[in-house]
C-alpha cells in the first residue's frame, strides 16, 4: 500500500501521486482540502484520513473510496461505477448528475444530494444517506434510487423543502412516519407506504451501509418506510405548454 502525506501538498501533486502509483491500494493522510481526488479514476482503492475539497471521486469510473471523515461539495459529482463510503458528512450537490456507483454517507448530506441523477441499461445510481437531507434534494431525478434513513436524527423533517421538485424518475425511500416525510411535496410527486416487494428492492444497499457502519440491519429493515417516485398523472409539460 502506497501512503501520502498530504498536509501542506496542493492538489494538483496530490491527484498526480496517486495517478501515477503503481499500486492499488493507497492511504492518503492529513488531507485538507484538496479538491478533484481521485476524479475519474478506476481499479483503486483510497483511504482518506481528513476533510477532502470539492469534487472527491467526480466522473469515478470504478474507484472504491473510503473516507474517514467529511466531504464537501459535489461529492461523487457525474460519477460513473464505483463506491464511496463517507463516515461522516456530506455538504452540497452530492451525486450531482450520477450515472452510476453507490454513496454511502453515515452522517447528513447538504442540499441538492442527487439532482439530476440518472439511470440507464445496467447503470443505477444509489445514494444512501444515515442521517438527513438539505433542500432540493433528488431535484430532476430521473433515475436511480436515494434512501434516507433518518439514523440518531431528532429533526422534524427527513429533508428540507422542494423535494423532489422536476423528479421524472427512480425512486426515493425515507425510513419515518408519514409526518416526516419533506414538505410541501411538488404535485408530480407521489408518496406511498412501502411495500415488501419495495423494501426487497432496497435491501442489499441497507445492508451494505449496516457493513459498512456497523448499523443493526433488522432494526434499520423493521421501521416504516415511504416511497415517492414521480406521478404520471401530473405530467411536467402542464407547466411548460398551453393548452388551446
Amino acid at each position: 500500500m502506497m501512503k501520502i502525506d498530504a498536509k501542506d501538498m496542493h492538489f494538483k501533486e496530490l491527484n498526480e501521486k496517486i495517478r501515477e502509483s503503481a499500486d492499488r491500494d493507497i492511504k492518503v493522510e492529513n488531507c485538507i482540502g484538496q479538491r478533484y481526488i481521485a476524479s475519474g479514476l478506476a481499479e483503486k482503492n483510497i483511504t482518506i484520513d481528513g476533510t477532502p475539497g470539492n469534487a472527491l471521486g467526480a466522473y469515478l469510473d470504478g474507484c472504491r473510496i473510503v473516507l474517514n471523515g467529511n466531504s464537501q461539495e459535489a461529492t461523487g459529482d457525474t460519477m460513473n461505477d464505483g463506491t464511496i463510503v463517507v463516515h461522516g458528512s456530506c455538504g452540497d450537490g452530492t451525486g450531482y448528475a450520477m450515472r452510476g456507483g453507490k454513496i454511502l454517507i453515515e452522517g447528513n448530506s447538504g442540499y441538492r444530494t442527487g439532482i439530476h441523477m440518472k439511470a440507464f441499461q445496467e447503470k443505477f445510481p444509489v445514494i444512501v444517506i444515515g442521517g438527513t437531507a438539505g433542500s432540493f434534494l433528488g431535484e430532476y431525478q430521473a433515475g436511480g434510487v436515494i434512501i434516507v434513513l433518518g439514523i440518531n436524527s431528532d429533526e422534524d423533517k427527513l429533508a428540507g423543502y422542494f423535494c423532489g421538485t422536476g423528479m421524472h424518475g427512480g425512486k426515493m425511500f425515507f425510513r419515518c412516519d408519514e409526518d416526516r416525510l419533506p414538505p410541501n411535496l411538488p404535485a408530480q410527486v407521489a408518496k406511498r407506504e412501502a411495500t415488501v416487494e419495495d423494501m426487497e428492492s432496497i435491501e442489499k444497499y441497507i445492508e451494505e451501509y449496516c457493513k459498512e457502519f456497523g448499523s443493526n440491519k433488522e432494526e434499520i429493515m423493521n421501521h416504516k418506510f415511504y416511497v415517492l417516485t414521480a406521478d404520471t398523472k401530473n405530467p411536467y409539460n402542464q407547466l411548460y405548454t398551453y393548452s388551446f
